[in-house]
């Protein structure tokens, strides 16, 4: 019924992979037939890119349907869902392309088969412009499973910018519906940890450096926590290609965990990549809010997708997550709404809540 496909914009707000996943995830769901147009018009190399296009692949396999329009550069697509099914599906990049985006376009999907699936992600596991598994394994998952379900990530293989060549296998099994979730109450930063590697040829020293790098930056505004930064070389066989990297988390009180996180390059010193990320975990702490900036587009679809009233305390709304909001909004016609923190203790901060009237998903096979 081509009278009936909803059509998206690609091109605007935040016009990059993110409008891809979040509608395409959508019209997974909810059996809508959609089309993409201007797909990531404004970037410098327009149109869809390999991770897109496996990630798309993943949600045509997933359900059987049918996808025009796929290939390399194109900016425009037409997708028309079946039917989701569980089982084991495979997407690979055949790049360093985030095996992270690829999970976040097909993990709200598989909550909704009919039996349990695994996912078999292959491309890059610590990309630049994407969380690092670590991030998925460390912070992402603890939240997002508060909304009722549990999934098994296993990481098979790392792989570094340029080359990729890493695999992550999740595994999970549907739900009926989704819980709403409540995250307003930030607490007191209790612990602070996290994790510098190197892979490869890159000497442990790069690590450690790091790791040092960034405890002494953290030491200046927070005096009173130990900070455990393990410096490790990632085993041979566990890792393809050579890189390094360090992320750093801050568990509260209350269980809300923030990050910072920064890969190594060539040719910048290793306390310089320490120090970006013990900022970036820094700046996430002073908002006030209970997710890191990273977070909050992630949990959009989830409290869209949720029977009832989610609520979630942010620093400045990011523009990933005000185009989620708008695409979920559109495509699945739940309600959001952002407003500042009125709670005493933000008043001085830049602190908001989002509020989400979710849908109330139904799995139709359970």
């Amino acid at each position: 019924m081509e009278g009936q496909r909803v059509e998206v914009d690609g091109g605007i707000m935040e016009g990059g992979g993110q409008i891809l996943r979040v509608s395409t995830a959508l019209s997974c769901l909810l059996g809508l037939p959609l089309r993409v147009q201007k797909i990531r018009a404004g970037r410098s190399t327009p149109g869809l890119r390999p991770q897109h296009l496996s990630g798309l692949e993943m949600v045509r396999d997933l359900c059987d349907g049918n996808l025009d329009g796929a290939e390399i550069g194109s900016t425009e697509i037409t997708f028309t869902p079946e039917k989701i099914r569980g089982g084991i599906h495979t997407a690979d990049t055949k790049t360093a392309g985030s095996v992270c985006l690829l999970m976040q376009v097909s993990m709200p999907c598989v909550l909704f088969a009919a039996s349990p699936s695994e996912l078999r992600l292959k491309g890059g596991t610590n990309a630049e412009m994407a969380p690092q598994i670590d991030y998925t394994m460390m912070v992402f998952k603890p939240i997002v499973e508060k909304f009722g379900f549990k999934f098994n990530c296993d990481v098979k293989m790392r792989g570094y910018y340029p080359k990729g060549g890493g695999e992550v296998v999740v595994r999970m099994s549907p739900v009926k519906q989704l819980d709403p979730i409540n995250l307003t109450d930030r607490g007191s930063v209790a612990k602070i940890y996290g994790r510098a590697f190197v892979a490869g040829v890159l000497p442990l020293k790069v690590a450690k450096d790091m790791a040092a790098a960034a405890v002494r930056c953290i030491r200046k505004e927070i005096r009173d926590l130990y900070v455990n930064i393990q410096p490790l070389q990632e085993p041979r066989d566990q890792a393809f290609g050579n890189g390094s990297g360090i992320i750093i988390v801050a568990e509260t009180s209350t269980g809300c965990l923030f990050a910072g996180s920064s890969l190594g390059k060539r040719g910048v010193n290793a306390d310089k990549v320490g120090i970006e990320a013990a900022e970036m975990l820094l700046a996430n702490l002073r908002h006030g809010g209970t997710v890191d900036e990273y977070l909050q587009d992630q949990l959009i679809i989830f409290m869209a997708l949720a029977n009832g009233i989610s609520r979630i305390k942010t620093g400045p709304v990011t523009l990933h997550t005000q185009t989620a909001i708008h695409f979920a909004e559109q495509l699945a016609k739940a309600k959001f709404t952002v407003k500042k923190s009125e709670e005493e203790e933000d008043a001085s901060k830049d602190t908001y809540i989002i509020e989400c009237e979710g849908i109330g998903m139904t799995n139709p096979h359970l």
